[in-house]
């Protein structure tokens, strides 16, 4: 498969790829709407200016099924985040800035590497407050040969003009779905209106790659799948969300309903986050989904193994 048998527009693609970039400054990518002049070096909320910053990016076999298949899916993660969850697993590198600084070039080469590795897609975990570069990295890789999906794995709290945008060059969005209500998001991740800017978002993915996941010989090849983390203590508000998912979206969409919760960060002494999930709290919110007529999902066994990743104890990223 060539970038053209892909369907991509290569002149579309540049015009919004231009957009894309207008946002940073004023800096307009998240609902945060900083307005920082990140192509002047100001940094916002993300800390981050106008270079790509990246932790890791490795074949990665922990992902839903469809997704890591048997190859792996080429996972980057990007350093910093425009969420500020309490309980974040991937703390050590979304609350910091640090890692690996390229442009985009260097970042298509990481993507053509991965692909070289047999991995079934770029898999970008964190893509937000670096999106138009991103993009950049992206457009170059499909240039150069790239042909395998682009995955947007993302926090939920995103800007549905940016989304938009990103028509034609994202096959496949994975997004979390935090909260159904508002005091959560608030308390939990530091944010204001969550669940309206996650809906309108995952209306606008769903306008791109229809509200199925394609899967061919066990792996994804374009669609959404949008991820659920289960709170401890809080099955109201898992409640909340998919019944704002079957009102606002359909009960088609494919759920990966999380049962790996794990107190983390500033969440080992929280009151309500310090604990680990109960195995009927999971069950709970997995018989509602069903109950609501969800048939597509994706679930976890629920046991004591620690599920967070140590990105301080991995090898430093160095693919130049």
């Amino acid at each position: 498969m060539n970038p053209d048998s892909m369907g991509i527009n290569h002149q579309g693609n540049r015009k919004a790829l231009d957009a894309l970039k207008r946002m940073m400054a004023p800096c307009v990518l998240c609902p945060r709407q900083c307005r920082v002049d990140r192509m002047a070096g100001e940094k916002g909320f993300c800390g981050l200016a106008a270079e790509i910053v990246v932790s890791d990016a490795m074949p990665h076999h922990g992902e839903e099924p469809p997704l890591s298949g048997t190859g792996g899916a080429g996972t980057i993660f990007f350093s910093s985040c425009n969420l500020r969850c309490l309980y974040c697993q991937n703390h050590q590198i979304s609350r910091r800035t640090t890692g690996q600084g390229m442009d985009p070039e260097g970042l298509a080469q990481v993507m053509l590497r991965l692909q070289e590795q047999g991995c079934h897609n770029i898999d970008a975990v964190t893509p937000t407050p670096q999106t138009p570069l991103i993009m950049a990295a992206l457009l170059s890789a499909r240039r150069q040969g790239l042909t395998i999906p682009f995955i947007y794995n993302c926090g939920g709290y995103e800007a549905p003009e940016v989304i938009r945008l990103l028509a034609g060059m994202v096959e496949i969005y994975l997004p979390d779905m935090k909260y159904g209500r508002d005091d959560l998001a608030r308390q939990f991740s530091g944010v204001k209106e969550y669940a309206v800017h996650a809906m309108a978002s995952l209306r606008e993915m769903t306008a791109q790659v229809g509200d199925v996941l394609e899967v061919v010989d066990g792996v994804a090849r374009r669609g959404i799948l949008i991820r659920h983390l289960v709170l401890p203590g809080m099955t109201d508000n898992s409640f909340a969300i998919l019944e704002m998912i079957r009102r606002g979206l359909s009960i088609q969409v494919p759920l990966s309903i999380m049962s790996q919760y794990t107190p983390a960060a500033q969440a080992r002494k929280h009151p309500l986050l310090g604990r680990r999930l109960y195995r009927k709290e999971y069950e709970k919110v997995v018989n509602y989904a069903l109950e609501l007529g969800f048939e597509k999902l994706f679930i976890q066994q629920v046991d004591e193994r620690n599920m967070m990743p140590d990105f301080e104890k991995q090898a430093p990223f160095n693919w130049e």
